[in-house]
């Protein structure tokens, strides 16, 4: 029988799926199918240099029998082929060994109204290739009109339309439809010796909140010529202005640390700090799920479970970490609806913005680094410490100096939320885990 899935309904196929892994002596089988459409054209200098359409289906089982579970998955949806993948599951979990923390989560009282989180755009299906090659195009062209800009890495536009379904032996059974598009370009000015780079992209779920190519490319070049002649500096202990971008990813650092997994293995030094100050009392982090239109919204996790709002930091107190169901259990915890794949990954998960606009942070400041771009990784969660190399922006006397470059930039996490003196309005959510402007009071600025 060669029959797929995509013959039936997916919510149909997950079902008897799952019915079939009980039928093979399964206690517990969950079946997650994933069906997407994937488009994204890559242009230089006003030539098309690729251009990929796909569409890509995928199928995940995990079975736990006697608390042993095994994991399984297949592109190939023929029926007759999952269900001999279903079985060796089964066989294998037999031999794996026993977890007292496995499990499917219990079933939630709670549902969430899928079309209340905007989570789908059917315009981004209608869209022609001709167009979506043409705003590419489009957004090049515009920034290498202006003569500061010497050279282009190539702007981009991609587009997603993705269908997740999942079915367990609990009686869940749920499904959501997502979109999402992004125009980005790549750019470089400067001489032969004197070269410096930048880009910028805007990532939405509908298309109608797309920036435009002219928004783009102007941020582009503005965020690249910005850097010409960069001069370095000594090394010092200063103030830090953390551009939106910058703040990301120190988020994404203290996310890895909140993370269950991490914590249950001891691998963050957050872990036995629940309900202890980790910062500044102006720092408020929270994950939510349940963000109309936001990048990380969904209505359940990889598991089911629910999506919620889960204050990880009140106030700068560790409040929660974030678990799907097995780190939970291991911590005694419940799940936040994190769960993704067997580990944890955040939805929304944002710094609360505070009243300072951007250029109130830089007038107050009177001598610091705005920081605008890092490189490298230097990022250790057991300690909290980092240490990237560094581009950015000198502020002298609460006005931008000059650019600043070959730099690093150290300090530890902690330290660095304690010191967060001064946090931006200018949160918007263009990442799935993001934070406004802010100012940290002072951290090592390594250079000459």
């Amino acid at each position: 029988m060669t029959e797929t899935v995509r013959d039936h309904s997916l919510l149909g196929g997950a079902a008897r799926f799952v019915d079939f892994g009980r039928a093979c002596g399964a206690d517990e089988v969950e079946i997650s199918l994933i069906d997407g459409r994937d488009f994204s054209v890559d242009v230089r200098l006003g030539e098309v240099e690729s251009l990929v359409e796909a569409a890509a289906r995928s199928l995940s089982v995990r079975v736990i029998k006697d608390m042993k579970t095994a994991y399984a998955t297949t592109s190939d949806l023929a029926e007759e082929t999952v269900h001999q993948l279903i079985r060796n599951a089964v066989a294998r979990a037999g031999l794996a060994s026993r977890d007292d923390h496995s499990g499917l989560p219990p079933p939630a009282a709670e549902e969430i109204d899928v079309s209340s989180l905007r989570l789908y755009d059917p315009d981004i299906s209608y869209l022609e290739t001709s167009r979506k090659i043409r705003l590419a195009l489009e957004t090049e062209r515009i920034a290498l009109e202006d003569t500061r800009i010497t050279n282009s890495h190539g702007a981009s536009f991609n587009s997603a339309e993705v269908t997740t379904v999942l079915a367990n032996s609990h009686g869940f059974l749920g499904s959501y439809k997502q979109t999402f598009c992004s125009l980005g370009v790549g750019l470089q000015a400067g001489g032969t010796d004197d070269k410096v780079e930048d880009d910028w992209t805007s990532v939405v779920r509908h298309f109608r909140d797309l920036e435009t190519p002219e928004s783009v490319a102007k941020k582009a070049v503005e965020r690249t010529v910005r850097q010409l002649h960069p001069r370095k500096i000594k090394t010092q202990r200063v103030p830090v202005i953390f551009e939106p971008g910058m703040t990301n990813w120190i988020l994404g650092f203290l996310c890895a640390c909140v993370s269950g997994v991490a914590v249950y293995r001891k691998a963050t030094f957050l872990a036995e700090r629940l309900g202890t100050r980790v910062g500044a009392a102006n720092i408020t982090v929270i994950d939510d799920g349940l963000m109309p239109g936001k990048l990380g919204s969904r209505p359940f996790d990889s598991e089911g479970v629910p999506c919620r709002k889960t204050v990880v930091i009140e106030n700068g107190i560790l409040r929660h970490f974030l678990c799907g169901s097995y780190s939970g259990r291991k911590l005694k915890h419940p799940s936040t609806g994190n769960s993704e794949g067997t580990g944890v990954s955040p939805n929304n998960f944002y710094l609360s913005p505070g009243a300072a606009t951007p250029p109130e942070i830089i007038a107050s400041t009177e001598k610091g680094l705005l920081l605008t771009r890092t490189i490298g990784h230097g990022l250790n969660p057991v300690t909290g410490d980092f240490s990237r190399g560094a581009f950015g922006l000198w502020v002298e006397k609460g006005e931008i100096a000059y650019p600043v470059s070959e730099v690093t930039i150290s300090g530890n996490l902690e330290q660095l939320l304690n010191q967060l003196e001064v946090v931006g309005n200018d949160l918007d959510f263009q990442a799935a885990v993001c934070g406004p402007t802010v100012r940290v009071g002072e951290l090592t600025v390594a250079g000459e």
